[in-house]
């Protein structure tokens, strides 16, 4: 195939998606949902929106947090869309488009550190996941985050048939593949999705309609056409194995390296526990904890430290817990030495524990603590999912993290390990 015929090909096949509702599956409440484990924002945030098509993300995200947004696209027709769209909806002071290549953003518009987040719906696959991890942390200011949908696969076992059509597109992984690769590339996870069948529904239905009605005599339509045909059957016949999914990241704090805690730590755990709580009580614990087995769970007990090889600064802990007879996990404690307090020691801790659940496939988590704190990663009321704890507490106080939104969550009564005394 000649440049010019692979020219041809992708004009008709940017033709066919022009004026469609979405360039991928995706929807403007999955937006809001990727969007709310971003975590909050600044008053008026920089938003880079990589491969943004006819920017159905961008718009709302700059009318729905008041971001200035920076639309990326090598597609002019798709910008000039975006454009009028802006405009129309009283946005043109907040959306700027640009024409670039999301894998080359080594111009002026494109500094470090430049963004408070970075958004890419659908789009990263053209780069690779694993690139676009890579290639685009440098872009977020301290504390930003970075929101990636990537096809994956659903099931262990993908046909032949279905592994034979997307390795011609890309490289998949299962969702939880792809949660390694982040955290491997210095990420924490702020939160995975896979998107519902609904998504793909708002993406193929009215691409379906385009494909009955299109000209097949247009340069390069045949092509195009046949290739979007075969997509469409590949859904149809084996939907059930793939999914799309989104992740919401934000690259480690550099000042507190973690890692998993080891025999070597005991002591200093102990001491840091010890130090942080008003009485011992927290330090014993960890120890009772540590010698049942029912309860410890190998690479659960993380620390940060002040620097690479420092001492240990902060810690938390993950531990078996049960929720009407199913698994979860109880986060406890979470403790920093008080020369380390309010400084993101803690927090960097209990974002790598949370991270090592998720890696083991740990589905749910509870906390009883602060309903100021513990929000930020994500914990919500556990009375939300019918989940109590056998003992009187204010509810806000007693919260749940679902890790794996695919799963069910269990309802009913918290049993902690024996060393918690209730």
């Amino acid at each position: 195939m000649t440049d010019n015929d692979h020219a041809v090909r992708t004009e008709a096949f940017f033709s066919l998606h022009h004026g469609l509702p979405r360039q991928s599956p995706g929807s403007d409440a999955t937006t809001r949902r990727l969007l709310e484990y971003a975590g909050p924002l600044p008053e008026r945030p920089r938003v880079l929106d990589l491969g943004c098509g006819p920017g159905r993300a961008a718009l709302l995200l700059a009318a729905e947090t008041g971001a200035e947004v920076t639309a990326v696209d090598l597609h002019q027709p798709f910008l000039d869309e975006l454009r009028a769209a802006a405009e129309a909806r009283g946005l043109g002071d907040r959306v700027r488009t640009v024409r670039a290549d999301m894998g080359d953003l080594r111009g002026p518009g494109f500094p470090d550190g430049s963004f408070d987040l970075v958004w890419a719906e659908g789009s990263a696959y053209l780069v690779g996941f694993d690139t676009a991890l890579r290639d685009w942390k440098r872009l977020l200011a301290p504390g930003g985050s970075l929101v990636v949908t990537e096809c994956v696969w659903t099931t262990g076992a993908p046909t032949a048939e279905a592994r034979a059509f997307w390795e011609r597109e890309t490289t998949m992984r299962p969702v939880a593949g792809n949660t390694a690769a982040a955290v491997a590339a210095g990420y924490h996870v702020l939160g995975t999705l896979v998107q519902p069948d609904t998504d793909w529904d708002a993406y193929y239905l009215p691409l379906a309609e385009r494909v009955a009605a299109a000209d097949a005599s247009a340069p390069g339509m045949a092509w195009a056409l046949a290739a979007t045909r075969e997509e469409l059957a590949m859904r149809r016949e084996h939907g059930a194995e793939y999914g799309y999914a989104g992740y919401a990241l934000r690259p480690a704090d550099p000042r507190w390296p973690v890692r998993p805690e080891t025999a070597a730590d005991t002591a200093a755990v102990h001491a840091v526990n010890a130090a942080a709580f008003p009485t011992p009580d927290e330090a014993a614990l960890v120890d009772a904890l540590r010698a049942d087995p029912e309860a410890w769970l190998p690479g659960l007990s993380m620390v940060a430290t002040d620097g690479p090889g420092g001492t240990v600064a902060a810690y938390a802990l993950l531990t078996r817990c049960r929720v009407g007879g199913s698994p979860a996990l109880a986060l406890a404690p979470v403790s920093t030495a008080p020369e380390h307090q309010r400084r993101g020691a803690g927090q960097a801790a209990v974002r790598a524990a949370l991270d090592a659940a998720r890696l083991r496939g740990e589905s749910l988590v509870l906390v009883l603590g602060h309903p100021g704190y513990y929000p930020r990663f994500g914990f919500v009321p556990a009375s939300r999912y019918g989940i109590r704890p056998g003992f009187d507490v204010p509810d806000e106080a007693m919260m749940a993290l679902v890790l794996d939104t695919a799963a069910p969550v269990p309802r009913g009564t918290i049993v902690y390990p024996a060393a918690f005394g209730v």
